[in-house]
Protein backbone atom coordinates (compact mmCIF):
# COMPACT_ATOMS: atom_id res chain seq x y z
CA UNK A 1 0.00 0.00 0.00
CA UNK A 2 1.42 3.38 -1.03
CA UNK A 3 2.33 5.63 1.90
CA UNK A 4 0.35 8.80 2.54
CA UNK A 5 3.06 11.25 1.54
CA UNK A 6 3.76 9.53 -1.78
CA UNK A 7 0.10 9.08 -2.65
CA UNK A 8 -0.66 12.69 -1.78
CA UNK A 9 2.09 13.94 -4.09
CA UNK A 10 0.96 11.60 -6.87
CA UNK A 11 -2.60 12.86 -6.55
CA UNK A 12 -1.55 16.50 -6.68
CA UNK A 13 0.53 15.82 -9.80
CA UNK A 14 -2.44 14.06 -11.42
CA UNK A 15 -4.64 17.07 -10.67
CA UNK A 16 -1.91 19.44 -11.84
CA UNK A 17 -1.89 17.79 -15.27
CA UNK A 18 -5.67 17.54 -15.51
CA UNK A 19 -6.59 21.00 -14.19
CA UNK A 20 -4.61 23.99 -15.51
CA UNK A 21 -5.76 26.03 -12.49
CA UNK A 22 -3.71 23.95 -10.04
CA UNK A 23 -0.42 25.47 -8.86
CA UNK A 24 2.24 23.84 -6.68
CA UNK A 25 4.49 25.84 -4.36
CA UNK A 26 7.25 24.09 -2.39
CA UNK A 27 10.00 25.07 0.03
CA UNK A 28 12.62 22.43 -0.88
CA UNK A 29 10.79 19.58 0.86
CA UNK A 30 9.66 16.71 -1.43
CA UNK A 31 10.69 18.43 -4.65
CA UNK A 32 11.50 15.06 -6.20
CA UNK A 33 8.00 13.77 -5.44
CA UNK A 34 6.46 16.63 -7.39
CA UNK A 35 8.85 16.32 -10.35
CA UNK A 36 6.03 15.41 -12.79
CA UNK A 37 4.37 18.77 -12.10
CA UNK A 38 7.58 20.73 -12.68
CA UNK A 39 8.18 18.81 -15.90
CA UNK A 40 4.63 19.38 -17.12
CA UNK A 41 4.41 23.16 -16.58
CA UNK A 42 7.12 25.01 -14.65
CA UNK A 43 5.15 28.27 -14.86
CA UNK A 44 2.79 27.10 -12.10
CA UNK A 45 5.17 24.84 -10.16
CA UNK A 46 7.55 26.84 -7.94
CA UNK A 47 10.22 25.94 -5.41
CA UNK A 48 10.98 29.04 -3.34
CA UNK A 49 13.77 27.46 -1.29
CA UNK A 50 13.83 27.21 2.48
CA UNK A 51 11.40 30.11 3.00
CA UNK A 52 8.09 28.80 4.25
CA UNK A 53 6.46 32.19 4.83
CA UNK A 54 7.37 33.13 1.27
CA UNK A 55 5.93 29.82 0.06
CA UNK A 56 2.56 30.71 1.60
CA UNK A 57 2.67 34.25 0.24
CA UNK A 58 3.45 33.07 -3.29
CA UNK A 59 0.64 30.52 -3.06
CA UNK A 60 -1.77 33.27 -1.99
CA UNK A 61 -0.68 35.25 -5.04
CA UNK A 62 -1.60 32.30 -7.23
CA UNK A 63 -4.98 32.11 -5.48
CA UNK A 64 -5.62 35.80 -6.14
CA UNK A 65 -5.12 35.09 -9.83
CA UNK A 66 -7.71 32.31 -9.83
CA UNK A 67 -5.49 29.27 -9.29
CA UNK A 68 -5.93 26.43 -6.80
CA UNK A 69 -2.56 26.48 -5.00
CA UNK A 70 -1.13 23.50 -3.15
CA UNK A 71 1.76 23.98 -0.72
CA UNK A 72 3.72 21.24 0.99
CA UNK A 73 6.42 20.99 3.64
CA UNK A 74 7.11 19.55 7.09
CA UNK A 75 4.26 20.28 9.52
CA UNK A 76 5.93 22.62 12.06
CA UNK A 77 7.47 24.70 9.29
CA UNK A 78 4.09 25.79 7.95
CA UNK A 79 1.50 25.15 10.67
CA UNK A 80 3.55 27.08 13.23
CA UNK A 81 6.27 29.03 11.44
CA UNK A 82 3.96 30.35 8.72
CA UNK A 83 0.72 30.42 10.71
CA UNK A 84 0.43 34.20 10.43
CA UNK A 85 0.76 34.05 6.64
CA UNK A 86 -1.94 31.39 6.45
CA UNK A 87 -4.21 33.57 8.56
CA UNK A 88 -3.56 36.88 6.83
CA UNK A 89 -2.74 35.92 3.24
CA UNK A 90 -5.39 33.22 2.87
CA UNK A 91 -8.12 33.28 5.50
CA UNK A 92 -8.45 37.03 5.96
CA UNK A 93 -8.51 37.50 2.19
CA UNK A 94 -11.09 34.77 1.65
CA UNK A 95 -8.75 32.76 -0.57
CA UNK A 96 -8.68 29.02 -1.10
CA UNK A 97 -5.61 26.82 -0.94
CA UNK A 98 -4.52 23.36 0.15
CA UNK A 99 -1.71 22.83 2.66
CA UNK A 100 -0.33 19.28 2.73
CA UNK A 101 2.16 18.41 5.45
CA UNK A 102 4.39 15.53 6.38
CA UNK A 103 6.04 14.75 9.67
CA UNK A 104 3.25 15.02 12.25
CA UNK A 105 3.46 14.61 15.23
CA UNK A 106 6.94 13.16 15.66
CA UNK A 107 7.66 11.30 12.43
CA UNK A 108 10.98 13.17 12.36
CA UNK A 109 11.84 12.39 15.97
CA UNK A 110 15.37 11.53 14.89
CA UNK A 111 15.83 15.24 14.08
CA UNK A 112 14.87 16.40 17.56
CA UNK A 113 12.12 18.59 18.95
CA UNK A 114 12.43 21.25 16.23
CA UNK A 115 10.70 18.79 13.91
CA UNK A 116 7.90 17.78 16.30
CA UNK A 117 4.39 19.06 15.56
CA UNK A 118 1.71 17.59 17.80
CA UNK A 119 0.15 21.06 17.95
CA UNK A 120 -0.23 21.62 14.21
CA UNK A 121 -3.94 20.85 13.94
CA UNK A 122 -4.79 22.89 17.03
CA UNK A 123 -2.84 25.84 15.61
CA UNK A 124 -4.70 25.66 12.30
CA UNK A 125 -8.05 25.45 14.07
CA UNK A 126 -7.49 28.98 15.39
CA UNK A 127 -8.08 30.21 11.82
CA UNK A 128 -11.79 30.82 11.17
CA UNK A 129 -13.27 28.63 8.45
CA UNK A 130 -10.26 26.36 7.98
CA UNK A 131 -10.88 22.77 6.93
CA UNK A 132 -8.70 20.06 8.49
CA UNK A 133 -8.22 16.52 7.21
CA UNK A 134 -6.29 13.68 8.86
CA UNK A 135 -6.36 10.58 6.64
CA UNK A 136 -5.32 7.15 7.83
CA UNK A 137 -3.99 5.78 4.54
CA UNK A 138 -2.62 6.89 1.19
CA UNK A 139 -5.87 6.20 -0.65
CA UNK A 140 -7.83 8.18 1.92
CA UNK A 141 -5.40 11.07 1.44
CA UNK A 142 -6.00 10.93 -2.32
CA UNK A 143 -9.78 10.93 -1.86
CA UNK A 144 -9.71 13.89 0.54
CA UNK A 145 -7.36 15.90 -1.68
CA UNK A 146 -9.68 15.46 -4.65
CA UNK A 147 -12.63 16.46 -2.49
CA UNK A 148 -11.16 19.73 -1.23
CA UNK A 149 -8.43 21.05 -3.53
CA UNK A 150 -10.73 23.43 -5.43
CA UNK A 151 -13.33 24.25 -2.78
CA UNK A 152 -12.30 27.89 -2.41
CA UNK A 153 -11.37 27.52 1.27
CA UNK A 154 -8.13 27.14 3.19
CA UNK A 155 -7.68 23.41 3.79
CA UNK A 156 -5.06 21.51 5.77
CA UNK A 157 -4.24 17.84 5.16
CA UNK A 158 -1.84 16.00 7.46
CA UNK A 159 0.07 12.95 6.21
CA UNK A 160 2.00 10.64 8.52
CA UNK A 161 4.33 7.65 8.38
CA UNK A 162 1.98 5.70 10.64
CA UNK A 163 -1.05 4.38 8.79
CA UNK A 164 -3.89 1.92 9.15
CA UNK A 165 -3.50 -1.49 7.50
CA UNK A 166 -6.02 -0.70 4.77
CA UNK A 167 -8.10 2.17 3.43
CA UNK A 168 -11.57 2.55 4.90
CA UNK A 169 -14.81 3.68 3.31
CA UNK A 170 -14.85 7.39 4.07
CA UNK A 171 -16.51 10.55 2.85
CA UNK A 172 -15.10 14.04 3.26
CA UNK A 173 -16.90 15.81 6.10
CA UNK A 174 -18.41 12.65 7.60
CA UNK A 175 -17.69 10.35 10.51
CA UNK A 176 -17.68 6.67 9.54
CA UNK A 177 -19.26 4.07 11.80
CA UNK A 178 -16.70 1.29 12.20
CA UNK A 179 -18.13 -0.63 15.15
CA UNK A 180 -21.52 -0.61 16.87
CA UNK A 181 -21.86 -1.26 20.59
CA UNK A 182 -24.07 -0.03 23.41
CA UNK A 183 -21.39 1.30 25.75
CA UNK A 184 -18.90 4.15 25.36
CA UNK A 185 -18.35 5.91 22.04
CA UNK A 186 -14.78 6.22 20.79
CA UNK A 187 -13.78 8.61 18.00
CA UNK A 188 -10.56 7.41 16.38
CA UNK A 189 -8.74 10.01 14.29
CA UNK A 190 -6.86 9.02 11.14
CA UNK A 191 -4.02 6.55 11.77
CA UNK A 192 -5.31 5.82 15.27
CA UNK A 193 -8.17 3.66 13.95
CA UNK A 194 -6.60 0.20 13.71
CA UNK A 195 -4.98 0.31 17.13
CA UNK A 196 -8.19 1.67 18.64
CA UNK A 197 -10.23 -1.18 17.15
CA UNK A 198 -7.69 -3.62 18.58
CA UNK A 199 -7.87 -1.91 21.97
CA UNK A 200 -11.67 -2.21 22.21
CA UNK A 201 -11.99 -5.67 20.63
CA UNK A 202 -13.36 -7.31 23.78
CA UNK A 203 -15.65 -4.45 24.83
CA UNK A 204 -19.17 -3.27 24.02
CA UNK A 205 -17.95 -0.07 22.40
CA UNK A 206 -19.03 2.06 19.44
CA UNK A 207 -16.15 3.27 17.27
CA UNK A 208 -16.43 6.21 14.87
CA UNK A 209 -13.69 7.05 12.39
CA UNK A 210 -12.79 10.71 11.83
CA UNK A 211 -10.72 11.84 8.85
CA UNK A 212 -12.37 15.28 8.57
CA UNK A 213 -11.91 17.23 11.80
CA UNK A 214 -13.18 20.58 10.58
CA UNK A 215 -15.95 21.02 9.69
CA UNK A 216 -16.77 18.44 12.33
CA UNK A 217 -19.63 16.01 11.69
CA UNK A 218 -21.76 16.93 14.71
CA UNK A 219 -24.87 15.38 13.19
CA UNK A 220 -23.07 12.08 12.62
CA UNK A 221 -21.79 11.96 16.18
CA UNK A 222 -25.20 12.71 17.65
CA UNK A 223 -26.83 10.01 15.53
CA UNK A 224 -24.29 7.28 16.30
CA UNK A 225 -23.34 8.04 19.92
CA UNK A 226 -24.02 5.34 22.49
CA UNK A 227 -23.65 5.71 26.25
CA UNK A 228 -22.65 8.94 27.96
CA UNK A 229 -18.87 8.54 27.65
CA UNK A 230 -17.06 9.82 24.57
CA UNK A 231 -13.36 9.14 24.10
CA UNK A 232 -11.29 10.80 21.38
CA UNK A 233 -8.12 8.98 20.32
CA UNK A 234 -6.06 11.45 18.30
CA UNK A 235 -2.49 11.54 16.90
CA UNK A 236 -2.16 15.19 17.94
CA UNK A 237 -2.07 16.94 21.31
CA UNK A 238 -4.67 15.40 23.62
CA UNK A 239 -7.71 17.67 23.63
CA UNK A 240 -7.31 19.01 20.08
CA UNK A 241 -10.73 17.78 18.99
CA UNK A 242 -12.44 18.24 22.37
CA UNK A 243 -13.93 21.73 21.76
CA UNK A 244 -15.64 20.53 18.59
CA UNK A 245 -17.02 17.45 20.35
CA UNK A 246 -18.25 19.58 23.26
CA UNK A 247 -20.02 21.92 20.85
CA UNK A 248 -21.61 18.99 19.00
CA UNK A 249 -23.02 17.58 22.25
CA UNK A 250 -23.85 20.86 23.98
CA UNK A 251 -27.46 19.92 24.73
CA UNK A 252 -26.95 16.40 26.07
CA UNK A 253 -25.19 14.76 28.98
CA UNK A 254 -21.75 13.47 28.02
CA UNK A 255 -18.40 12.84 29.63
CA UNK A 256 -15.58 13.56 27.19
CA UNK A 257 -12.01 12.34 27.56
CA UNK A 258 -9.09 12.86 25.20
CA UNK A 259 -6.33 10.35 24.50
CA UNK A 260 -3.49 11.84 22.48
CA UNK A 261 0.04 13.19 22.63
CA UNK A 262 0.77 14.58 26.13
CA UNK A 263 1.17 18.34 26.35
CA UNK A 264 4.85 18.27 27.17
CA UNK A 265 8.13 18.42 25.32
CA UNK A 266 8.99 14.92 24.11
CA UNK A 267 12.74 14.59 24.42
CA UNK A 268 13.07 10.94 23.46
CA UNK A 269 14.46 9.94 20.07
CA UNK A 270 13.30 6.96 18.06
CA UNK A 271 10.89 5.71 15.42
CA UNK A 272 7.24 6.81 15.41
CA UNK A 273 6.07 3.43 16.81
CA UNK A 274 8.65 3.69 19.60
CA UNK A 275 7.42 7.17 20.55
CA UNK A 276 3.80 6.01 20.31
CA UNK A 277 4.63 3.48 23.01
CA UNK A 278 6.38 6.12 25.11
CA UNK A 279 3.37 8.48 25.08
CA UNK A 280 0.70 5.78 25.40
CA UNK A 281 -0.61 5.78 21.85
CA UNK A 282 0.12 2.17 21.00
CA UNK A 283 -2.65 -0.41 21.38
CA UNK A 284 -1.72 -1.29 24.97
CA UNK A 285 -1.54 2.37 25.98
CA UNK A 286 -4.89 3.21 24.41
CA UNK A 287 -6.52 0.20 26.08
CA UNK A 288 -5.12 1.22 29.45
CA UNK A 289 -6.43 4.76 29.11
CA UNK A 290 -9.84 3.56 27.93
CA UNK A 291 -10.41 0.84 30.49
CA UNK A 292 -7.75 1.33 33.14
CA UNK A 293 -6.05 -1.99 32.43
Amino acid sequence: MTDMRTRAAETVCELFKADPRVAVVLAEISVERFAPAFAHDSRRAVNVGIMEQTMVGVAAGFAMEGFHPVVHTIAPFVAERALEQLKLDFANQGLGGLVITVGGSYDYASEGTTHHSPGDVQALLTIPGVEVYVPGSGEEAALLIRACYDNGRLSYLRTQVTANDRPHDIQAGRLALERRGSGPTVIAVGPMLDRTLDAVADSDTTVLYATTLSPFDAKGLRAAMTGEDVFVVEPTFAGTLAPLVVEALADRAARIRSIGVPREVIREYGTPPQLDAVVGLDTAGIRAQLFGA
